[in-house]
């Protein structure tokens, strides 16, 4: 068993998109202050990275990691969540996902996904040039327009897509593995990667490829009525990055998991600022711990009620008090019996 580094926090909700370097100073010494000791970075503002920087410039690195480590802090993974989603787009949400492309880009979807390869590519480099062992993404999808099967799935199209969408990651994983890093996938409605099954079919499709790893994030599971608790049980292995993340489900009579199109506030299932919802942080952590993971424990601040700066300043302290400190011995070691063969042969009942 080992014991869970953190806490730690996700800066994307936290950060101004149009942030400079003195307000990246500002937001990483208030997160310190709050008790956080380890941060993960978005890489779409370049005020928090310089993504192709620090794929080519080892030196750059050093200095980013000294610049957090003056502030207390430790970056714990890079996240390229707006990329990833970008390396596969059913054409029905090319016009909502170019505002996540650069400008010269929106209207030519084969540019933006070139491009989106070519930033998860830089980031495999540029974390292997921060010593960092897990990097953080979407999948992307080509199917999600078929979630529900009606109409019929027409046969082979389900296989078709991950046949595709591993054709288009394969060469990313390669990536990864060339710079020793896991790519940990978010299991998130919206991506073909959501649940144990999909990621299941994905894994065959990239040839069970060593890099090939899950993000857990509990909070979506519970909107799916998934057994959460059961999926470490069955994933462990593969669970390389944590999202500390809370949500609730409140039975109606009037909508269900789909949400009825409310706003977030009005759905039946919603995200909530950790201790808030009805996720059993106290069971996740308790089978990390006995599987062995070792990474962090990264809040992600996401909640339809409650302020982001309480949901934070909340977070540092409930995070710390569900992290396990691993024993390393037995319970019961001080009963512990000393017995040779023989000893052993006689409890048994074994005839010499």
């Amino acid at each position: 068993m080992r014991t869970i580094k953190g806490p730690a926090i996700f800066l994307a909700q936290f950060l101004n998109p149009d942030a400079d370097g003195d307000e990246v100073a500002v937001l990483a010494q208030w997160t310190k202050a709050l008790g956080y000791r380890g941060v993960q970075l978005p890489t779409g503002n370049s005020a928090a990275i310089d993504l192709t920087l620090a794929a080519e410039s080892l030196a750059y690195c050093d200095d980013l990691r000294g610049r957090y480590a003056e502030w207390g802090l430790e970056i714990t993974e890079l996240s390229t969540h707006i990329q990833g989603q970008l390396v596969a787009v059913h054409p029905a949400y090319d016009a909502l996902f170019d505002g996540f492309a650069p400008e010269a880009l929106r209207g030519n979807p084969a540019a933006r996904q070139a491009w989106a390869i070519d930033q998860l590519k830089l980031a495999a480099r540029a974390s292997v040039n921060l010593g960092l062992s897990s990097h953080a993404t979407f999948s992307g999808a080509l199917l999600w327009p078929y979630l529900y099967p009606w109409p019929q799935r027409p046969a082979g199209l389900v296989d078709t897509a991950f046949d595709e969408l591993a054709r288009r990651w394969r060469p990313i994983l390669d990536a990864f593995d060339n710079a020793g890093v896991d790519l940990c996938y978010e299991l998130h409605p919206g991506e073909d990667l959501h649940d144990g099954v999909t990621f299941e079919r994905f894994l065959d499709a990239v040839g069970q490829h060593p890099r090939c790893h899950i993000l857990y994030d509990p909070s979506h599971m519970l909107l799916q009525q998934m057994d959460y608790l059961g999926f470490i049980d069955i994933y462990h292995s593969r669970i390389r990055a944590f999202h500390v993340k809370d949500a609730e489900f409140v039975r109606s009579a009037r909508q269900g998991v789909y949400g009825g199109f409310e706003n977030w506030l009005s759905r039946a299932g919603r995200f909530r600022s950790v201790g808030d919802g009805q996720v059993d942080f106290s069971g996740i952590f308790s089978r990390l711990t006995q599987y062995g993971y070792a990474g962090w424990a990264v809040l992600e601040w996401e909640c339809c009620i409650k302020a982001a700066a309480q949901g934070a300043a909340e977070g540092a302290p409930f995070i710390a008090n569900h992290i396990i400190q691993a024993s390393d011995k037995a319970f019961d070691d001080f009963a512990a019996v000393r017995a040779d063969q023989a000893m052993l042969n006689q409890l048994l009942g074994i005839a010499d």
